[in-house]
């Protein structure tokens, strides 16, 4: 049983496999809840949609209830710490929260600080930690390329503040994955991402690929100005590249798409697009199977 789910790079090969086994499982109706009746907080400190009601709808087909956290209207506001809300929450009735954060550290923080059993849920975590993100754009390619071994999967786009990436290389590149990521200079990570290998070229780094996971550009983080028709001009995916380049490849993005500038939208609305959408079915299964796990009794 997981203790929290807070990295990708927490978790063994064995425990992500068995993720990923239980959310097939909850996809094809093989599997029940091992967990209705707990209660799980969601406190969600950035925006978000997908992952936002994927987790919900995730915990209510469970069969647990659900809470939104309103950081507006609570007591945060009046001087509260997080650690002291977070303890209030487990002896109110909440056994797992759910934290979307901008900062990297927050959540391993407060799991270090609260001293109760309450469970922790990373939703993402500033700019280096999405790991549910990560677990089901893995789950959607097994569903297709079934083993990733010497798969080239190309990464393109806001890499340097991207946590989707990060966390698709930490699982990905432990499945035997031939990883490559494509930014302009503005997005190139300004560390090494081990496991990975940086290509500038967009053409050469799509070629011959298996999966090609385009990145939203996240203005919300970008403190100065950068050229969008620059990228455009040099980094937007199209089907006339990808039938050029990568004839094969799943197109992936973890959305929301900034549509005309990271995907042309004649791409996105082709049949090739329609596994973004796909993306975000499996993201119910996913959390499914993360919730199940976290909060399930061990049969003994």
């Amino acid at each position: 049983m997981l203790s929290n789910f807070i990295k990708i790079s927490h978790l063994s090969k064995d425990e992500i496999s068995s993720l990923i086994a239980d959310a097939q499982d909850f996809k094809r109706s093989l599997k029940s809840s091992d967990v209705s009746g707990k209660t799980a907080c969601l406190m969600f400190f950035e925006n978000s949609t997908r992952t936002k009601i994927s987790f919900e709808i995730a915990a209510k087909n469970l069969g647990m209830r659900v809470i939104n956290f309103d950081n507006a209207t609570s007591s945060i506001n009046k001087g509260e710490s997080l650690k002291e809300t977070v303890e209030n929450l487990y002896f109110i009735g909440i056994d797992v929260v759910i934290i979307r954060t901008s900062d990297d550290d927050l959540i391993e923080e407060l799991r270090r600080q609260v001293a109760y059993p309450i469970k922790f849920i990373n939703a993402g975590s500033g700019k280096t930690s999405h790991p549910s993100q990560a677990l089901l754009d893995y789950f959607t390619m097994k569903e297709r390329l079934i083993d990733l071994n010497d798969k080239k999967i190309t990464i393109v786009g806001d890499i340097e503040h991207s946590r989707v990436a990060k966390s698709n290389i930490a699982l990905l590149k432990n499945f035997g994955a031939n990883i490559v990521v494509c930014a302009p200079e503005f997005f190139k990570p300004q560390s090494e991402l081990e496991g990975a290998t940086f290509e500038a070229d967009l053409k050469l780094a799509i070629a011959d690929a298996d999966v090609v996971m385009g990145l939203r550009i996240q203005r919300e983080r970008i403190l100065q100005a950068y050229s969008e028709q620059e990228y455009i001009d040099n980094y937007r995916l199209s089907s006339q590249l990808l039938n050029e380049y990568a004839p094969n490849a799943i197109l992936m993005h973890p959305g929301p798409v900034n549509r005309d500038i990271e995907i042309t939208s004649e791409l996105l609305d082709s049949r090739k697009g329609k596994i973004i959408l796909e993306q975000a079915r499996n993201g119910v299964f996913t959390r499914m199977a993360i919730l199940n796990q976290l909060l399930g009794e061990i049969e003994l």
